[in-house]
């Protein structure tokens, strides 16, 4: 999942200010915090992209690779003319937009924190959803992380459709090895 936020700064009152002001990294936000600023961004925004890739278009690119894809493809659907795009940490190929790869983005640039916000919330949602439809990995708790419990899971029922086989995990290896 990434996403891309152009700001419209007519649409920021002193309430959005004062909400707004949370904004941070996504990862170090409670999923309260980032459920509260999902709508005030929604609100603030000219514009909201938000691009979702899936597992086996990952497993055949790449994660790094479809990562930086689908970023260039949000932030063309918010650039406008004369804009600078910004993205955290990494310059993208091809994206016709003048731009700035920000370290540490998310934690610098509004913009960057409330992309992070809408990408990882969105994310979320997805996942409580996938949840009804793939019982037993229990995506609602843990919403694609790694956690010992999701790792029980892929032992005893193997990989989802959801699942990025690429993805090294000690769960998949001893599964490999079963099957031997």
């Amino acid at each position: 999942m990434a996403a891309a936020v152009l700001f419209d700064l007519d649409r920021v009152g002193p309430t959005e200010v004062r909400a707004l002001g949370a904004l941070n990294d996504s990862k170090q936000q409670t999923p309260e915090g980032r459920a509260e600023l999902f709508p005030v961004i929604l609100r603030v925004a000219a514009k909201v992209a938000i691009v979702s890739r899936c597992a086996p278009g990952i497993d055949s690119r790449g994660l790094h690779v479809t990562n930086l894809a689908a970023l260039r493809d949000a932030l063309r659907r918010v650039a406008c003319d004369g804009c600078v795009c910004l993205s955290d940490g990494f310059s993208l190929a091809r994206l016709g937009h003048d731009q700035r790869a920000v370290i540490g983005g998310d934690g610098k640039s509004a913009a960057i924190a409330a992309a992070s916000v809408i990408a990882k919330e969105t994310r979320d949602r997805y996942m409580r959803r996938a949840d009804a439809l793939h019982p037993g990995w229990q995506f609602a708790e843990h919403v694609g992380y790694s956690t010992p419990e999701h790792r029980d899971a892929i032992e005893r029922l193997g990989v989802s459709p959801l699942h990025r086989l690429s993805f090294q995990s000690a769960a998949y290896q001893q599964m490999v090895l079963d099957d031997c």
